[in-house]
């Protein structure tokens, strides 16, 4: 795999890119052709904590994880632990999924040894009404339910979109086309 390193309000010394390259190199057993790939990491300092982002793009999937801790390095532990249970909990998944072309990119012939519970099935069912409103209305209505997003019919581009709430406490909004 290939890396693309890059700290935001700190720097990349040698050693760090070296432990991240070895983490993050780990998922290169669940690639077909890790060569082709790269993982765009950053490391970035907010507070007393240290967080790593780590994004892998593969055709139609992204692997996506985000840590932080107060020492950079188990950060970075966890941040590569947890893309490992993303791509094992959904090995499954991956192989009876439709997109046939996308699951080439990985080598699903790994052992299955996780010990998490897969049999997941939806126990609840909402039907909500779709009223057109503002991004500010959406954000006191998801404030108002106290939930961490909320799906409404925007006013302007009558699309629907879904506005969360981000871990640095400010939002971010989902767009449908």
């Amino acid at each position: 795999m290939k890396f693309n390193i890059r700290g935001n309000k700190m720097d990349i010394t040698p050693a760090i890119k070296s432990y991240i390259e070895e983490k993050i190199g780990r998922l290169d057993k669940y690639l077909e052709n890790p060569n082709e790939i790269t993982a765009n990491v950053v490391a970035k300092v907010r507070g007393k904590d240290q967080i790593v982002e780590v994004t892998i793009p593969i055709k139609k999937i992204i692997l996506r994880g985000e840590e932080s801790h107060n020492d950079l390095y188990a950060a970075i532990d966890l941040v590569s632990d947890k893309i490992e249970r993303q791509i094992r909990k959904n090995k499954t998944k991956m192989k009876k999924s439709s997109q046939k072309d996308s699951i080439m990119y990985f080598n699903l012939a790994f052992d299955e040894t996780s010990d998490e519970d897969e049999s997941r099935t939806i126990v609840k069912r909402k039907e909500i009404e779709m009223k057109p409103m503002s991004e500010e209305e959406a954000i006191l209505q998801m404030e108002l339910v106290d939930h961490d997003f909320y799906v409404f019919k925007d006013i302007k581009t009558e699309q629907v979109a879904i506005i969360y709430k981000r871990k640095d406490n400010n939002y971010g909004i989902i767009e449908t086309k």
